[in-house]
């Protein structure tokens, strides 16, 4: 027999990052981009991936960790502001079973020498799964990959 449970917690993750607001939200936005940094586990395998970035769109993102075990992101955007805001649900299942599901926002806003970026998640945690601090870890190693894409993309030498 499952035992069912809600645990729920909020994180907030503010980014000054060096670059445009512009150039942050597109690497949200392009699937081409946002495919490059979406990870937080670089040896884990890549199995489907896709981003249908606007309201009422859909994004995918499956990968197999080192035991081969899935890890599956199903996300809805919600609302989409240009250059402002984004905000979307999204689910996480470990194999078959579902582990969390999330209210995201990201805003975007200028400031002197780039962007103040702030991401927060509210999680609720399923059904005893014992999250302990891997999700906002994995989105600080996420957003860090972010960070690096973005460096990335204006280095004279690719």
């Amino acid at each position: 027999m499952t035992t069912r449970s809600a645990e729920h917690t909020t994180f907030v993750i503010e980014r000054h990052l060096k670059a445009p607001v512009a150039r942050v939200f597109r690497a949200w936005s392009a699937p081409e981009a946002k495919r490059q940094w979406f990870a937080c586990h670089g040896d884990w395998v890549p199995l489907e991936y896709g981003l249908d970035f606007r309201p009422g769109g859909l994004e995918r993102n499956y990968v197999a960790d080192t035991d081969g075990l899935l890890h599956a992101f199903d996300a809805h955007y919600i609302d989409i502001v240009p250059d402002a805001r984004i905000i979307y649900t999204y689910e996480m299942k470990l194999g078959e079973a579902r582990i969390s599901v999330s209210l995201a926002t990201v805003a975007f806003e200028a400031e002197p020498g780039g962007t103040k970026m702030v991401f927060t998640e509210q999680a609720v945690f399923l059904d005893g799964y014992a999250d302990n601090g891997a999700r906002l870890q994995g989105t600080e190693i996420g957003l860090d990959n972010l960070e690096l894409f973005l460096e990335r993309e204006t280095s004279p030498i690719h």
